[in-house]
């Protein structure tokens, strides 16, 4: 199995005291996203909603290869995709002090 993380940075999976480093590679899947305004005004400020549109940068699905994208890709996918995962940066996900994730222990599909 080879896995191929097309996000913009480094993921760092951590199971049983082992971390893997996924490094980030040339090229990053991202979904083109649009801002539509709504007629709802809070606080005397507009309301905007988010469309999402086709994702770019994920090759073609092959046997035996998954692709880790951003939880934001995998999402616009809407299950279309079963070679892609993303970290899982639920309340599992290890953080340092400031509250950053420094790793993930699983994925999501």
């Amino acid at each position: 199995m080879t896995i191929i993380n097309l996000t913009p940075h480094p993921i760092n999976l951590r199971v049983d005291n082992v971390e893997t480093i996924f490094p980030k590679t040339d090229t990053v899947a991202r979904v083109d996203s649009l801002s539509v305004e709504t007629d709802l005004v809070i606080a005397g400020a507009k309301v905007f909603k988010t469309e999402f549109g086709e994702v770019s940068g994920l090759p073609v699905q092959q046997d035996g290869i998954f692709y880790i994208v951003s939880g934001l890709v995998l999402s616009a996918l809407k299950g279309s995709r079963t070679d892609c995962i993303a970290p899982k940066t639920d309340t599992t996900a290890i953080r340092n002090d400031a509250g950053h994730i420094i790793a993930v222990t699983g994925w999501v599909m």
